[in-house]
């Protein structure tokens, strides 16, 4: 066991600097050095070595009551991270040990234990617990096993098809055999959707005239889940195609996140009544009590190739910023990751 260290230990971190009026820019942050208080007993202290980025993100940012605490001016951010433990003052978490906590976007931190899992570092790569084993893949697990209780043979539309969850969702909606309409932004994402998730078929939201009318050509008999990563404009088509007794599972809307203004969209909620539409949104914290079936399910699909994922990998934590912000212009396949 260590020896307690006996001076501050000094760790850069990234602050909010100011609150994002629309997109995030780079001048909403600030690079800055932080110090952390000698170790006491119980505790120990972790160097981050990975950081995860994600729209959820967006939210915390504005000043306003919410399902999680608004980040605060001139306080470092935080968010999902793994990091090596360089000192302890614990029996069950010691030196040489990774661990995956929610003190992203700093160098350093300590703690007690509370909220903090102990890894194998050995069975898949450690940014792995960011992704697919992570708080992504209980995501897309949870949304359609047990929000949309998703029955084999179904019609899914995924949209963000190409996100971290939302290349999750295609894939598990896949290996339980459902035929999946994917729609993405670009040509290279279309063709990693098509290529490595074998999705049936997927759109560039980009380029249609008319998403409601595109989709319809790609879902002639209907969907039976959508799983909302987008809101407005998606919503809304997707509303226009679900099956009578349809499920939306509602996890994300990052085109309303950067809004300034109320969205139009969706203009037309009054298909949920004659079509007995179930929507029903979802925080993946309410699910955390089945991670064991969710790992035994997610690590078999691996195990058989049927799950694939792709990473977006920045380096540096001064880049960290550059990362988040890319989210929002359509970056990233995959999981958005910060190598510190």
């Amino acid at each position: 066991m260590a020896t307690q260290t006996a001076t501050r230990i000094e760790t850069r971190q990234i602050e909010l600097k100011s609150r994002p009026s629309g997109v995030p820019t780079k001048d909403n942050f600030r690079l800055s050095v932080g110090f952390i208080e000698p170790l006491a007993e119980g505790e120990f202290l972790v160097q981050n070595e990975w950081m995860s980025v994600d729209p959820y993100m967006r939210g915390r940012m504005k000043d306003t009551d919410s399902y999680v605490a608004a980040f605060q001016i001139d306080k470092p951010l935080e968010g999902g991270c793994i990091g090596k433990v360089i000192e302890s003052r614990n029996t069950n978490i010691v030196q040489g040990d990774y661990v995956l906590g929610s003190l992203g976007w700093r160098e350093k931190w300590k703690s007690s234990g509370n909220g903090v899992t102990k890894i194998d570092s050995k069975m898949v790569p450690l940014q792995t617990y960011l992704g697919v084993l992570g708080m992504t893949g209980m995501t897309a697990w949870a949304g359609l096993t047990r929000i949309a209780k998703l029955k084999r043979g179904s019609t899914v539309f995924v949209s963000a098809a190409s996100g971290a969850v939302g290349s999750v969702v295609c894939q598990i909606a896949k290996a339980m055999d459902c035929r999946v309409i994917g729609s993405a932004g670009s040509h290279e994402k279309i063709e990693w959707l098509k290529r490595m998730a074998h999705v049936d078929e997927v759109l560039n939201y980009k380029e249609v005239d008319n998403l409601l009318n595109e989709l319809g050509r790609h879902a002639p008999n209907g969907i039976d889940v959508y799983f909302d990563n987008v809101g407005g404009e998606h919503l809304e088509a997707a509303l226009d195609h679900m099956t009578v007794h349809g499920v939306i599972v509602s996890c994300g809307m990052i085109s309303t996140y950067n809004e300034t203004e109320p969205s139009a969209a969706p203009r037309n909620l009054f298909k949920i009544i004659g079509k007995r539409i179930r929507l029903e949104g979802m925080l993946v914290s309410d699910h955390m009590t089945e991670r064991e079936a969710f790992i035994r399910d997610m690590t078999g699909w691996i195990a058989s190739g049927q799950i694939v994922w792709e990473e977006s990998i920045s380096h540096g934590l001064e880049n960290a910023p550059s990362a988040f912000i890319g989210l929002f212009t359509g970056e990233n396949i995959g999981k958005a990751l910060v190598r510190i």
